[in-house]
Formats: structure tokens, sequence, C-alpha cells
């Protein structure tokens, strides 16, 4: 039976993990689409900016040209090489003012955007008549090639768009092409937190579904455990109430054969003390049975037939009635009340009184001291027993219908686990409380307290 929970659990741990990380991949599909739809529609919405940015400042695009023109006649002239042209294009006197008015444009017409954007010179290449290409410089993009713009770092940003501009001219009668190609990347500020709001609804349902899943889960697992310790308390009530109907059944069949001697049916003492002892263990049968009908009911259940009761008076007439039954155990009273007058039930509260006795007398106790104090609208019965105790991470299972102390064999000491319940229903039904005290090797000290 444990190895099948076990397994169980194992392959439902498996199915949740499984199930869970599926839910995560479907998710991090989602995400990212909604991340190549969230760039595409940056794109779409940036195309409305033209490519050679004249729609922006024609002044300072013609300067711009104009300047790539005048580099180019002075390379032509071998007044400057390569790479003293390609500093003065990446560090021309227009880069300021274009980056201002490109930004202003994305923040009049993408108001609902932060942008940050830079656009890095990729290539420029000049063509001389039908000679071979002269490539001032052709790169991948850096964030060190940047014509204009705010960007600090390629990192987070996606490409827009790729321009590849081409310019003729003519220098000494001789004819030349410029080509460049330039590329815009942008980062929008808190793109994650945008792509985040838009999936707001699949992140709950997928937070939900797996939160269910791990609910649904757990609760299986105790119901599953409730379900085997229901089990176990099953078979140990049954092991129990058979070791215990099995002595006065084997007394009763003993006994009734020894009525068969003709020699004991004439022998009146010897008749009388078998006639006793089938009374006894007719009796002690009749109250097993009594006991477990008894402790089915629950405290609501319970029918009390209450009176007004002298309290100390009472407790004495159990103790001395338990004195006559165990006569070797030392009872000592110490009642700091007199004369308080309960309402109780008689008859319930003597078996629960008892029940607690007993019990002490079966876990080794040989001294059990009983004390009763008031509490402002609060009556204490404490019952304190020098036994062998009760470990700790015992104690809250003491009052669960069936439970037995193990020590050992399980049957070292009898009964039915259903004592301490039923004093725990009992004064739950008179609107009291009992708590126990107790360290292995130290005894026990159980209190009830009654409504005053």
């Amino acid at each position: 039976m444990k190895q099948r929970i076990n397994l169980l659990i194992a392959f439902s741990v498996v199915a949740l993990v499984v199930l869970s990380a599926v839910q995560c991949y479907l998710v991090k599909t989602t995400y990212d689409y909604k991340v190549a739809q969230f760039h595409t529609q940056i794109k779409n919405e940036i195309a409305q900016i033209t490519n050679n940015y004249s729609d922006i400042d024609s002044v300072l695009v013609s300067k711009k040209e104009a300047l790539y023109k005048n580099l180019s006649e002075t390379y032509f002239l071998g007044r400057k090489n390569r790479l003293e042209i390609k500093n003065e294009v990446l560090r021309n006197e227009y880069q300021s003012a274009l980056t201002q008015e490109i930004q202003r444009k994305f923040e009049r017409d993408l108001p609902n955007f932060k942008i940050d954007f830079a656009i890095i010179l990729n290539k420029f290449i000049l063509y001389q008549n039908t000679k071979k290409a002269d490539t001032i410089f052709s790169e991948k993009p850096f964030i060190q090639n940047k014509l204009y713009g705010n960007l600090a770092s390629l990192n987070h940003a996606f490409l827009v768009r790729s321009y590849v501009g081409t310019t003729n001219g003519n220098f000494k009668n001789q004819e030349y092409k410029l080509l460049t190609e330039d590329s815009m990347y942008v980062s929008v500020i808190d793109w994650e937190m945008i792509i985040l709001r838009r999936m707001t609804f699949i992140l709950v349902l997928s937070l939900l579904s797996i939160l269910t899943l791990i609910t649904l889960f757990i609760i299986a697992l105790k119901a599953l455990i409730k379900q085997k310790k229901v089990s176990d308390v099953k078979t140990d009530f049954i092991n129990n109430i058979t070791h215990e109907l099995k002595t006065p059944l084997a007394t009763l069949g003993i006994s009734t054969k020894i009525l068969e001697q003709k020699n004991i049916r004439e022998n009146d003492e010897n008749f009388n003390s078998i006639v006793s002892t089938i009374s006894r263990q007719n009796n002690r049968l009749q109250n097993l049975i009594d006991q477990v009908m008894a402790n089915s009911l629950a405290e609501n259940e319970i029918e009390l037939q209450k009176e007004k009761i002298e309290t100390e008076d009472f407790l004495q007439t159990i103790v001395n009635d338990f004195k006559i039954t165990y006569p070797e155990i030392k009872i000592i009273t110490h009642f700091e009340t007199q004369k308080t007058n309960l309402i109780l039930d008689k008859f319930h509260l003597t078996t629960a009184i008892l029940n607690v006795l007993e019990n002490a007398v079966k876990y080794g106790s040989n001294t059990i001291v009983i004390r009763t104090k008031q509490f402002e609208e609060q009556f204490s019965i404490s019952i304190e027993d020098n036994g062998i105790g009760i470990a700790k991470n015992k104690q809250p299972l003491l009052f669960e219908k069936f439970y037995r102390v193990e020590q050992g064999n399980l049957h070292n000491t009898k009964g039915l686990g259903l004592g301490l319940y039923y004093v725990d229903q009992i004064i739950k039904a008179h609107q009291g409380s009992v708590n126990v005290i107790s360290d292995l090797g130290k005894g026990t000290l159980f209190t009830i307290l009654l409504k005053a």
C-alpha cells in the first residue's frame, strides 16, 4: 500500500512538472510572438519617416550631402586618407541638430512610446568611372559608427530599416558615384512592461491554471494521506478490539466448560465464583460495546442530563470508587475550592474523569494528584500522574478517535484508543476544554476547564 502511494505521488509530481513546463513553453512562445508583433508595429509606425529624412529638415539634409561631396573630392585629390574621411563623416557638425529633429518627430508622431534611436553608417564607397570601387569603409553595424541618435549601445535595440543612398557627381570632368548605407536602430523604453501588459490576460490565465493544478495536487495528496491514515487507524482499531474481545470470550468459554463439571455444580462456593466470573466478563464485553457506541458520537450529538452538583463531593465520590478498583494506586487530593456548585452531567463526566485516571494507571503511574481551582468564570480540575509521560510529537494526537500511543508492541497497553477521545467530546459538550502537558519520564498533567 505504502509503495503504491509513493509511486502515485511520484507520477503525480512528474505530471505536474510536465504540465507546468508545457504551460511555461506556451507562455514563452506567446511572449516571443508578442515581441515580434511589437517590433513590426514600431517599424510600421516609424516608416512614416522617409528614408532620406528630407521631410524632417531639408536644409540639414542638403548640408549633409554637400559635406559628403566635399569629402569625396578631397579624397580624390589625396589630401585626406580613408581614416580621416571616416572620422569627418561620423563627426559632422549636423549630428546634434538632426538628432534633435528626429527625436522631436518621434515624440510628435509616436506619443505613446518613449524611443531612443541610433543611425549607424555601415558603408561609404566611391566609384570613379569604370575603375574599381574605392571603399572608404564597410563594416558591420557598430555603435561607434553612429551618425545620429542618442543610443549608447545596440544590445537592447532592434533594426527598423536599412537605407542605401547614392549620389552622382562630377569632378574635373570625371564622373563618380558615392554609395552609402546606414541602418536605424531603436529601443523603446520599458518595452518589456508594454508587452507584459498586453499579455496580462494570458499570464493571469496561465498562473491560475498552474495554481489550480498545484492546489488540486495538494488536495489530492492530503486526501490520499488522510485515507492512508484512516486505513491505518482502522487496522489498528480492528487489531485492538480483537485483542480486547479475545480475553473475555476465552474466559467465558473456559468458565462454561468448568460449569459442565458435576463436582463444580455441586460446590456452591466454586459455582458462585464461576458465575461471578461469567458475569464480570459479560459486563466487560457489554462495556466494550457501549464504549464503541458512545464514542461514535461527536460532542454536538451527545445528550447531556445536567443537574446542579456540589463539585468537590462529586469528585471525592469518583476518587473513592476508583480506590476500590485500584487499591494499590495512591490518590492525593488538593481541593482549593469548597462547595462549588456547577451544572453538570454526572454520568458522562464521571466516565470522562475515570478514563483519565485509568489512562494514568495503564501508562505506569502509581501516584495521582487531583487539584481543583477557580479562575473567575472557570473551574479547573487538574489530574497529574507520575507515569511514563507522552512525547511532545504525540500530544496533539491524544484526543483523536482510536489513537493510542505506541509503546513498542501494539498491545502492551490494552485499550481501543477511545478513552481520551471520549473525555474530549464530553468536556466540549459542557462548553469546556481539556489540555495536556507532559514530558517523557516525567509524568502527565491533564487540565479540565469547566464553565463556572
